[in-house]
């Protein structure tokens, strides 16, 4: 006593809606710090690299050969005046020491808030020899007076000699320290 109206019908497939992926925007760079990098790139187009544009920040980044040229047209050409300053960063998987400078503006008002982060890497030796070995880079110490005693700092924990630097010594440490540079990440704190 079926009748067909009775029969099981085939099963319809479910059919889930699709999520749309809502369109991405373009990221809108500030303006300002945006015109900052074009003045850099239009002057050393291949030489150096925008890492990031931010509100306030951007950091270039630059072969050793070219950070000199490039730290004195910031200072000369977009009126940086100063390095606030200036940090070590330790690569061991790449070979290399980063060397990162804050670069500030005292004279120029419409600039008091931004920061140019410049970086630059050295070779990093594996048994180091502060100022005898490869790990150099030149000093910027003609260009801002402000890191003197950054660079010397720089020196002292990573092992990093500042070609023409006026004075390439320890600032912290005793002068016959004889072991790694102690913000290397080999660095062991033996007997700790």
């Amino acid at each position: 006593m079926s009748s067909d109206s009775e029969k099981p019908s085939a099963a319809k497939p479910v059919v889930k809606p699709v999520a749309k992926k809502p369109e991405e925007k373009p990221v809108e760079l500030p303006a300002f710090e945006k015109g900052l990098c074009d003045k850099i790139t239009e002057k050393f187009t291949d030489k150096v690299e925008v890492a990031f544009v931010k509100e306030d920040r951007v950091r270039i980044n630059v072969s050793s050969e070219n950070v000199h040229d490039v730290a004195e047209f910031i200072r000369d050409e977009m009126n940086f005046d100063h390095v606030e300053s200036v940090s070590g960063v330790d690569f061991p998987q790449d070979k290399e020491i980063e060397v990162v400078y804050h670069i500030g503006s005292y004279s120029d008002s419409s600039l008091a808030r931004q920061i140019i982060v410049l970086a630059t890497r050295a070779p990093r030796e594996e048994d180091p020899i502060p100022g005898k070995d490869a790990t150099r880079l030149p000093t910027l110490r003609d260009i801002f007076y402000s890191v003197e005693f950054h660079e010397r700092e720089i020196f002292e924990m990573f092992g990093v000699f500042f070609e023409g630097h006026p004075d390439n010594r320890r600032l912290l440490l005793p002068e016959d320290w004889a072991d790694l540079p102690p913000l290397r990440k080999d660095f062991d704190t033996r007997g700790r």
